[in-house]
C-alpha cells in the first residue's frame, strides 16, 4: 500500500529535552573509533572555542532518529516498518553538540515517493537547545521496500 501523500508537510509537536553528557559523548566517539580529543577532554575543546566537550558530528543522529519514530508510528501514515531499511542521513550543523545540551527535535515529513515499487520517505529534524537556539538540521530517508510478489 502506497503513503498516504497528504502527509507531505506534516510537523510533528517537538520531542522532550534530550540531556547531552559528557559519557554518552564519550562511549559514542569510542563506539565509532573518533579519538578526537575535542570529544572527549574539556581543555581540548576549549582550544578550539568550546565551553565543554562536544559530539561527533554523527551523534545527533541517535535523537533524529528516535524522533522520527513519531512519524513511523503514525498509523494515518501507512508505513509498514517491517519492510523499511535507511537509505540515507546527513546533517546540516549551526554549531557542534555540546555536553550539557538539552535538546528537542520537531520532525517534518519533506517528501514522500515512489520508486519501483518502494515509498521513500523524506523526515526533516529540526534541533533546538533549551534557548531555542537551532543547532543542527538532520535529514532521514528511509524507504520502505516493496512486498515480494508470491
Amino acid at each position: 500500500m502506497a503513503l498516504d501523500q497528504s502527509f507531505v508537510g506534516r510537523t510533528y509537536p517537538p520531542t522532550s529535552p534530550y540531556e547531552v553528557g559528557r559519557e554518552k559523548i564519550r562511549e559514542f566517539a569510542e563506539a565509532i573509533g573518533d579519538a578526537n580529543p575535542a570529544y572527549t577532554d574539556r581543555g581540548a575543546a576549549a582550544e578550539l572555542g568550546h565551553p565543554d566537550v562536544i559530539a561527533p558530528p554523527t551523534f545527533v543522529f541517535a535523537i533524529t532518529f528516535k524522533a522520527a519514530g513519531e512519524v513511523v508510528r503514525d498509523p494515518g501514515l501507512g508505513l509498514d516498518y517491517s519492510r523499511v531499511v535507511h537509505g540515507d542521513q546527513r546533517f546540516a550543523y549551526v554549531r557542534p553538540v555540546r555536553a550539557g545540551d538539552r535538546l528537542t527535535v520537531t520532525s517534518t515529513i519533506e517528501a514522500i515517493k515512489s520508486l519501483a515499487g518502494n515509498d521513500v520517505l523524506d523526515i526533516r529534524g529540526e534541533v533546538h537547545d533549551e534557548a531555542g537556539e537551532h543547532v543542527v538540521t538532520a535529514w532521514t530517508k528511509l524507504v520502505a521496500r516493496a512486498a515480494e510478489e508470491a
